[in-house]
């Protein structure tokens, strides 16, 4: 192991100015080919720096190299896995744990050993040794100043080995010697009887030397006694000095403790005057300031100025930040007891002066609008909000300093403003259902939505047969429930005036939320605000201050499409920051503006179930550009969004209803079913509705129900039919759907499409084929026995010779079938054709191409099996294709 520890000594740390120290032969567990030494060393040069070394054989040169490298202070654990078992396994925790295998416990304790002392003397915070014994762990001491190389050796010194390697000096004093005598190397005993008896020479010599200078060592002594006894003169003469010098240190000390005494005082004389002054600035009040607190006008501009000032003073002087010990002042107490009477009067002042001031408001906004030409807008309150602006800051002194005055003042403006809008809402939606047509009812404003709905059953006997319209839409034969100019002007007025509605609502409760929060501080409280922020840099996700009806949470969740989503981010850019308190104070102001708008959705929607359509547009249009989804006005809205979208969704169920309810006439032939074409007439003006609407998806939702119960119903009613061949009428109105939904092209409904497409084809095809059957119905029927006859394994030559299927049996039914007989089959079939087709979808010249097309198909498929089964029997129909093309262009030329 010595000449282990030298090779590496020599060859891996000393070209890189480091010492080895101690080292172990490892392997890693479960790899025991794959071995290593793990060295510790420390560096030659200051400050000295404790590594650990995993050093490794090169596979080619044979030589030792650092594979990987550790400083001391990364090691954080030891773990010797027993403190009681002998195992040469141990575990060293770096960045990660590396688990090692010794090659004898013995080598294993020598290496914790050596890690536990260089980490005991050049760490400060030192790793933690488990499962060791504890006679390996030894104190150490730590290297300090100078001494430091001393105090290493001495440490160290218990970790290396007897063998010492010899510096660059001792080697060539060493080399010097032995080539000074040959012998050296030939004979190393005489070498050494050589040297030992030089080194007897020296020693005598020096002995002698020594005895040589006895007489000088004698002087010397002497001189030292003499130097001693001038120090002991000295020395009493310093202490004499000391004395005399102590009584002027004690005066020194004394002068210096009164000083400083002096210096305090006049410290906190300074100290005490500052404070007094800064308490005679922060209690002291203007004259000018408390005359218009007393007697300050509050309703002229100027005045409200002052008191605004004084107030704002007032309140710096009784929140003043005074130490608690001067708050026990006498003086203090006063001041502030005077301050206190002075707020408080003011106080009532102010509240007496604006509760006339809102009461006067109320009265005269309402007085104004009275005297008013009605008009479809809804008045402005611009003029009471500039009148009010100024006293937004003493609402603020007095919601600090009274915060009881300031809610009950709160309580008189929003009784005498809700009622206000109150008759402005219902007047304005009332001058709503006039331009739609209906009478209006003096005695119905103020009234809820249950007595709405009382007056409404009560209309005239045409509104009933309008309102009832939605209903029979899809399954009404007439065409002008749909389409017609009327209507059509009906639901563009109302989209208007919808859009009306909703543009003059917007405006009128923002602004009045806006001046609300401004004027009663309602977004500015600090506490509110604090927590506000807190939240938003904890959680960006967004919360409704106050919990909103879980029907809006999960029609905002579940059924609102692209913008119309809750937005869970916090948007940055908001204008406003609304709370619990502002939807409050908004829903005290309008507390029927949900229930009347609502009355007025179930109003439109029983005048006509496609208004449903533009609400739902409309109304989405405008949560949409909500600047803040939870506001009074933003969750109101959808609030009503969600019955919209409910009577919408009845809208289309009754629809359904009405397209299952159909009955087929037994009287008169089918044609086009009206629900499928009212279905045309209703796309159209879907489409037109929701062009450019986010809200398409919920549309084309519908269009999906509806097609396929349309789908449905179609076969049903052809099955049923009793004078329409059940082919003519899948044919019809599939091709009818077909070509309306080609003409709408609605992405959603292109499979639809598609699928009607096919079904048209199938009964075109199926209609032609079963019509053909009947003017060759003989051949037809011979050449369909001769092809189950091949079908069944009959040669095709061989077919002529069965007595059924013979040339005879072809010439006679052949003759059967003259030009004149095939033309006048031709032109039943026309004739049934036309029957049975209905005009207004123009089907004939198709199926009749198409009939023309499969008859040509079927004469030549009877030439092939005439060619095939009789060769050379020289036998032909009495008539060739061009005869056939002709009798169907002269056929339908003449009809």
């Amino acid at each position: 192991m010595t000449a282990i520890k030298h090779t590496l000594n020599r060859d891996v740390f000393l070209p890189n100015d480091e010492r080895l120290i101690g080292f172990v032969h490892v392997t890693k567990v479960g790899r025991k080919k794959k071995t290593s030494f793990l060295c510790a060393a420390l560096s030659t040069e200051t400050p000295v720096q404790a590594r650990v070394y995993q050093v490794k054989k090169a596979d080619k040169t044979e030589a030792y190299k650092k594979k990987v490298t550790w400083l001391l202070r990364e090691l954080k654990v030891v773990d010797g896995k027993s403190s009681s078992k002998e195992t040469a396994e141990f575990d060293l925790h770096f960045e990660k744990v590396y688990k090692w295998v010794a090659s004898s416990v013995h080598d294993k304790e020598t290496f914790i050993s050596c890690l536990w002392k260089l980490s005991q003397r050049y760490l400060i915070q030192k790793p933690d040794f488990l499962n060791v014994p504890r006679h390996l762990l030894e104190e150490v001491s730590r290297p300090t100043g100078s001494v430091q190389t001393t105090q290493q050796e001495d440490d160290i010194v218990t970790m290396e080995d007897d063998y010492q390697a010899l510096t660059s000096k001792e080697e060539t004093d060493l080399d010097q010697l032995m080539s000074e005598c040959k012998i050296a190397i030939s004979n190393a005993e005489l070498f050494a009887e050589q040297l030992s008896k030089q080194l007897s020479v020296l020693d005598g010599a020096n002995i002698h030397s020594i005895m040589g200078s006895e007489d000088q060592v004698l002087n010397l002594m002497r001189l030292l006694d003499d130097g001693i006894r001038s120090a002991e003169t000295i020395e009493d003469k310093l202490d004499f000095y000391d004395s005399i010098l102590q009584n002027v240190k004690d005066q020194m000390e004394v002068m210096k403790e009164k000083d400083a005494l002096i210096n305090t005082r006049n410290k906190n004389h300074q100290l005490l005057l500052e404070e007094l002054d800064n308490l005679v600035k922060q209690l002291d009040i203007d004259t000018r300031h408390l005359k218009a607190l007393t007697d300050g006008d509050l309703s002229t501009p100027g005045g409200i100025c002052e008191c605004t000032t004084a107030a704002h003073i007032l309140q710096r002087c009784l929140n003043a930040d005074i130490h608690p010990a001067l708050n026990q002042m006498a003086a203090v107490e006063e001041q502030q007891r005077k301050f206190t009477r002075f707020s408080d009067k003011f106080g009532k002042r102010l509240a007496y002066h604006l509760n006339n001031l809102f009461i006067q408001q109320g009265n005269v906004l309402g007085e104004t609008l009275s005297r008013q030409v009605p008009e479809f807008k809804l008045p402005p309150h611009h003029s009471a909000h500039r009148d009010l602006t100024p006293y937004a800051d003493l609402m603020l002194w007095l919601k600090n300093s009274d915060f009881d005055c300031f809610t009950q003042l709160s309580k008189v403006y929003t009784q005498n403003l809700s009622k206000l809008y109150n008759k402005e809402i219902q007047d304005f939606l009332e001058m709503a259902k006039q331009k739609l047509g209906t009478k209006p009812d003096k005695n119905k404003l103020g009234v809820g939505l249950s007595a709405q709905a009382r007056a409404l059953s009560g209309s005239s006997s045409s509104l009933n047969r309008k309102m009832s319209g939605s209903v029979q839409s899809l399954n009404s034969d007439s065409i002008s429930m749909h389409g017609s100019s009327h209507d059509l002007a009906m639901r563009h007025l109302f989209d208007q005036i919808i859009d009306k509605i909703l543009s003059e609502l917007e405006p009128v409760c923002l602004a009045e939320q806006d001046f609300c929060v401004r004027f009663f501080h309602l977004a500015g409280d600090t506490s509110v605000n604090k927590e506000a922020k807190q939240e938003e840099e904890s959680d960006d996700v967004w919360k409704p201050l106050q919990p909103a009806a879980p029907e809006v949470v999960e029609f905002y969740e579940e059924n609102l499409g692209g913008g119309l989503k809750i937005q869970r981010r916090r948007t940055k850019s908001k204008l406003r920051h609304m709370n619990e308190e502002v939807r409050r104070m908004m829903g005290e102001l309008f507390p029927n503006l949900e229930s009347e708008l609502e009355a007025f959705v179930s109003y439109a929607d029983r005048l006509d179930g496609f208004n449903s359509m533009y609400m739902l547009v409309r109304m989405s249009q405008h949560v949409n550009n909500a600047q803040d989804t939870g506001s009074f006005l933003s969750l109101m809205f959808a609030s009503c969004l969600v019955k919209i979208k409910r009577n919408f969704d009845k809208f289309i169920a009754n629809q359904i209803k009405a397209i299952q309810d159909f009955k087929v006439s037994k009287k008169s032939r089918c044609g086009i079913i009206a629900f499928v074409h009212n279905f045309e007439e209703f796309a159209n003006q879907a489409e037109s509705i929701f062009k450019g609407s986010d809200r398409h998806t919920h549309l084309d939702k519908s269009y999906k129900a509806l097609v396929v119960v349309i789908y449905e119903q179609i076969v049903r009613v052809a099955s049923e039919s009793q004078k329409t061949p059940k082919d003519v009428v899948m044919m019809e109105n599939f091709h009818h759907m077909y070509s309306t939904l080609s003409t709408l092209k609605i992405p959603c409904l292109e499979s639809d499409r598609k699928e009607a497409k096919q079904i048209y084809q199938d009964n075109l095809n199926s209609y032609t084929l079963n019509l053909l059957g009947r003017p060759l119905e003989k051949l037809h029927v011979f050449f369909e026995g001769v092809q189950n006859r091949v079908a069944t394994g009959v040669k095709p030559e061989e077919v002529g010779f069965q007595l059924a299927f013979s040339k005879q049996e072809l010439r006679k039914v052949i003759k059967e079938y003259p030009v004149k007989e095939v033309k006048k089959g031709l032109d039943g079939i026309y004739k049934k054709t036309l029957k049975d087709l209905c005009e207004e979808e123009n089907l004939l010249q198709v199926v009749w191409f198409s009939m023309q097309d499969e008859f040509i198909k079927q004469i030549k498929h009877y030439e092939d099996l005439i060619n095939q089964c009789y060769p050379d029997s020289g036998i032909t129909l009495e008539f060739k294709v061009d005869d056939v093309l002709s009798f169907f262009s002269e056929i339908a030329q003449n009809h």
